[in-house]
């Protein structure tokens, strides 16, 4: 129970205000703008979604930074692009953790080895208070893989928004 207290206590000091100092406004657009270019590249989708700190509910619950990041996923509709190829990279600031989730044909291409070397590199770059550079550094990584192996055969509509969600 204690373990318990100490999380949701850690995660309602971290505020909102700390993430917009974390992911001001130059970076979201920057995000965005990086979101809007790799795309032209590739036929997945991609969002990136910061979380200063999960909902009490969650917490009390005892979900899991995966699980919150699965939750998103469904609840932000990624998983329902047309060639399944969905990508969501989310920000814990409370967890001072980085997720990321495929959707089934994304996870089928490309390893989840990968995926953890990704999720490392932004937060050892988060620990330096590097978020802009260690977030624009993991997604060029990301569309580069993405491009790999499901390159843009043409235009297509953009299926989600490529803004970054703060929550």
């Amino acid at each position: 129970m204690g373990a318990r207290i100490a999380r949701i206590w850690r995660h309602w000091r971290s505020t909102a205000a700390k993430g917009r100092r974390a992911f001001p406004p130059e970076t979201l657009d920057a995000i965005g703008k990086a979101i809007t270019v790799g795309e032209q590249t590739h036929r997945s989708e991609l969002r990136l979604i910061v979380e200063h700190g999960m909902p009490f509910d969650a917490l009390w619950a005892g979900m899991g930074m995966r699980e919150r990041a699965i939750a998103l996923f469904a609840e932000y509709g990624i998983w329902d692009t047309e060639d399944n190829c969905g990508v969501l990279i989310y920000v814990n600031l409370a967890e001072r953790k980085v997720e990321i989730v495929t959707d089934r044909n994304v996870g089928r291409k490309i390893d989840n080895i990968v995926w953890n070397r990704l999720c490392a590199a932004m937060t050892q770059g988060f620990a330096r208070g590097q978020f802009h550079g260690a977030t624009l550094a993991a997604l060029e990584q990301v569309n580069t893989l993405l491009g790999q192996h499901f390159p843009a055969q043409g235009a297509r509509a953009n299926e989600l928004p490529d803004g970054p969600i703060m929550l």
